[in-house]
């Protein structure tokens, strides 16, 4: 911290590099013999790479420099690993010119979308190529009843999209916010609701693909199935060859049968060389759950299920989590849709979250909880199926238990809690462990025993703080642990574990190692335990045959090392408390509004913890070259507007951190001007408008451009001289509007009255509220004291506390008057002002 803070004010010294040297211990000689071994040494294979993608893709789609690098070390799993360069492909073509330079230079390629997965699969020592940004097509087919989507779009905005049609797609995880479709199909997601029978799998109905050697096919153009026989002879053939093994193998046939009937996210999608005919059938359904390991999916149709409107939902609460389990087949047989299970050490987690009923804090030790919802396409479905489920839950031992409701509000508020479950109790976890979450299934049958059992696994383990939620419906579990991974010791513990759950589930009670966070590295070296020699022989042919350069995402599902699983983990320092409890989840970067720019908010935390990893490693050039970056791309452009903290299950917000360092950043001479400025603003209000009109002036005397070419021209001799953009525009004369009788204060935020006329344009912001507000019949009061008044984002965001101390008890006091005390309601034009007053209660005086 105080590295960071102090390196940002040396930067502006001249002796900055010297104070910087001695702050590290760095001796000049030994640095610049370090810098003649760099600029003299042959170029490395990581240079040329990066030479060859910069000679394909543009800058802004290339990303080499050691702060990215670090940045997309991570995803939501246990697993690190740096990339050699990110790159964000926009179309088919480009991806086909990424697989040749691969091949070219023996480099490995791992597609990424939301960066929500939990088994290591989305991490690379080679080519990271990110599609989040630039795939995002949704479109309804056939009257909603199919969607077709590319990679780079969430499951929840898709289901958005669908609502028009009560339409939504199969798979349902927790991460759907954030998830998006490319990683949904390669990982075969399922989720809450959708069972076996609605995942990814089972709802694809065409789908668009590369092939590692280039080539295209999609399912939906039936003369494809033609040329992919006539082209890809070898591919084609040997797919079928491998299904005729399958299908000749009674007992893997059998096996491959039953272990389909639970959740099960191991190895291939083996099922398909039984449940399709055609090689391309056969191949477009192992590409589902293959994690990227076979081709990249560029587009995909997906067949809808009914959306029903009417839901009613509750929480069960029961003596123990073994009743409670026991309690699951009853609950399946009343027609529960969902039924998500929770043991005491979870609900624990989610107690003081925002929405959390207050009596989950009474709740005895050992008490279990489930998530039960009915639903139905009409009110009088949903009735029915209460009525006829009331006869169940009289007959079950529940000790206590919530209305079920049909609120909607209050529906969500219970969703919310299970599905932050995962980062709510990883955030609980002692401070510098590692979260290791785990995800089985096991037939429903056996649901109760196997809870019991991995109850003896912590205790043995010492696991004293793990915790179990899932799907109970499906026999699915989740459970999580946390431990130090900073000695070979505990992490041969850890190995040590996993070896003996893999005896337990897939042994003890034929189930999955995974049901539904696919294999990753994670469970790499127990695919063939969970298979068998010949289902494992079949998967590892089938890799070599679809992909033999091994170029897309080595090391994932068939990985020859059995220990991998055990290597590359992810400490989780403690850096800065404001966000130790990150678990790195992503469920927060869609929010942000940087997210294209520079950093997301998990990013910001990645960088943190990866500093204090590089500092602890003594790589000071690393080091210093991330700090560096930092300070622009992880401080200057945080929009500090706490919208990330409004996705985080356990409301990180990442803005607190960055004006905290801003703030330990700033000069005493820097803030005693911030405080002028806000003790002054009116004047300062004043000054702005008329340099802006003073500029528009300019620009219509001497031509559109003039203003943007004389401060161009300034910067070169001082850059850091604000430059007059040409899309600037001008300041807004706001007529009061005081009615006798007011039915709603128009706060006009002081952005829209400096730059709120777009010349351009004949309606403002504030022509348009006023028009909105006449079709309403609602009487605005607009008041004829605005200026100087302003919510103080601007000071909150930079850090500058004292000021933005002074200007919002001055906003708030003129608020209160507008309002009459309160009685009247409050509207803004800038959804960032209304959360700044919102939250400004603790720099509030008495």
């Amino acid at each position: 911290m105080s590295n960071c803070c102090g390196f940002l004010r040396f930067e502006q010294k001249p002796d900055g590099i010297s104070v910087l040297r001695q702050a590290f211990g760095v001796k000049r000689q030994k640095r610049t013999l370090q810098s003649e071994i760099i600029e003299h040494s042959p170029m490395t294979k990581e240079k040329q790479v990066q030479q060859a993608l910069a000679a394909q893709f543009p800058a802004d789609r290339l990303k080499t420099r050691l702060i990215d690098l670090h940045a997309y070390s991570s995803d939501a799993s246990f697993y690190t690993l740096v990339p050699q360069a990110i790159v964000f492909p926009v179309n088919i073509e480009e991806v086909q010119s990424l697989f040749k330079l691969a091949r070219q230079h023996q480099i490995s390629l791992t597609f990424r979308t939301g960066g929500t997965s939990l088994s290591g699969q989305a991490v690379t020592e080679g080519i990271l190529v990110d599609l989040s940004r630039n795939w995002p097509l949704i479109k309804a087919e056939q009257q909603g009843s199919a969607v077709r989507v590319q990679p780079g779009i969430t499951g929840s905005r898709v289901n958005f999209f669908l609502k028009q049609y009560k339409k939504k797609i199969g798979p349902d995880p927790a991460s759907i916010n954030a998830a998006m479709m490319g990683g949904i199909l390669s990982n075969n997601s399922s989720g809450m609701c959708c069972g076996v029978v609605n995942n990814s799998y089972h709802t694809l109905k065409q789908v668009k693909f590369v092939l590692p050697n280039g080539e295209v096919f999609d399912t939906e153009n039936r003369d494809d199935y033609k040329r992919f026989e006539t082209t890809q002879p070898r591919l084609a053939a040997g797919i079928l060859q491998l299904a005729k093994r399958v299908k000749d193998n009674p007992a893997l046939t059998a096996k491959i049968r039953d272990k389909y009937k639970i959740k099960n996210t191991v190895g291939y999608s083996i099922n398909a060389f039984l449940d399709y005919q055609h090689p391309l059938d056969i191949l477009a359904h192992l590409l589902i759950g293959a994690e990227g390991t076979l081709a990249f999916i560029a587009e995909a149709v997906l067949n809808t299920i009914p959306d029903k409107p009417y839901k009613s939902t509750g929480l069960l609460f029961f003596a123990s989590t073994t009743v409670a389990c026991n309690a699951i087949p009853a609950l399946r047989d009343s027609d529960a849709e969902a039924l998500e299970f929770m043991d005491r050490a979870a609900i624990r987690s989610i107690e003081d979250q925002a929405g959390a009923p207050a009596f989950l804090k009474t709740l005895p030790a050992n008490s279990a909880g489930i998530l039960c919802e009915y639903q139905s396409d009409t009110a009088a479905g949903l009735q029915e199926k209460l009525t006829r489920a009331a006869q169940f839950l009289d007959s079950l031992p529940i000790t206590y238990r919530t209305e079920f409701t049909t609120d909607e509000y209050l529906q969500a508020s219970y969703w919310k809690l299970r599905k932050g479950m995962y980062p709510s109790v990883a955030a609980v976890r002692q401070k510098g462990t590692s979260a290791m979450l785990e995800d089985i299934a096991v037939p429903i049958q056996h649901l109760g025993n196997c809870v019991e059992d991995l109850q003896q696994l912590f205790i043995k383990y010492k696991y004293y703080d793990a915790i179990i939620f899932g799907h109970a419906k499906e026999g699915n579990l989740h459970f999580l642990v946390s431990q130090s991974i900073d000695t070979p010791e505990e992490v041969a513990v850890f190995g040590a574990f996993n070896d003996e759950l893999a005896e337990l589930v897939i042994k003890k009670y034929n189930g999955a190692l995974k049901a539904e966070h696919g294999t990753g590295r994670q469970i790499a070296p127990y695919v063939e335990t969970e298979w068998g020699t010949e289902g494992y022989a079949i998967m590892k042919e089938l890799k070599t045959l679809i992909d033999p350069d091994n170029i897309l995402n080595p090391g994932v599902i068939i990985n020859p090392d059995k220990n991998c699983h055990l290597k590359n983990l992810k400490p989780l320092p403690v850096v800065e408390e404001e966000v130790d409890k990150c678990v790195e989840c992503g469920y927060c970067e869609h929010k942000c509004p940087s997210r294209h720019f520079t950093l997301t908010p998990r990013q910001r935390i990645v960088l943190r913890r990866s500093l204090s990893r590089l500092q602890k490693a003594g790589d000071t050039h690393t080091y210093n070259s991330i700090l560096k970056d930092y300070a622009y791309d992880g401080l200057d452009t945080c929009a500090v507007d706490g919208m990330c903290a409004t996705e985080c299950p356990v409301a990180i917000n990442t803005g607190e951190l960055v004006k905290r360092l801003r703030k330990e950043n700033h000069s005493k001479t820097g803030n005693a001007i911030a405080l002028q400025v806000a003790k002054n603003f009116g004047l300062v209000e004043r000054l702005i408008k008329t340099g802006l009109r003073s500029g528009r002036l300019v620009n219509n005397v001497f031509g559109k451009k003039a203003m943007y070419k004389l401060t161009s021209g300034v910067r070169k001799i001082a850059p850091a001289f604000p430059l007059w953009p040409q899309q600037l525009t001008a300041p807004l004369t706001v007529k009061a509007q005081l009615p006798e009788q007011a039915d709603v204060v128009y706060f006009v935020s002081c952005i829209s009255r400096i730059m709120g006329r777009d010349m351009e344009k004949k309606e403002s912001i504030v022509d348009v509220c006023r028009r909105l507000a006449e079709k309403a019949n609602v009487r605005l009061l607009i008041p004829d004291n605005l200026t100087g008044t302003c919510c103080a984002q601007p000071f909150a965001s930079k850090g500058f506390t004292p000021a933005y101390r002074v200007i919002v008890n001055k906003t708030i006091d003129t608020v209160w008057a507008w309002s009459q005390s309160g009685s009247l309601p409050i509207v803004l034009d800038i959804t960032s002002c209304t959360h700044s007053l919102q939250t400004c209660r603790s720099y509030l005086s008495p």
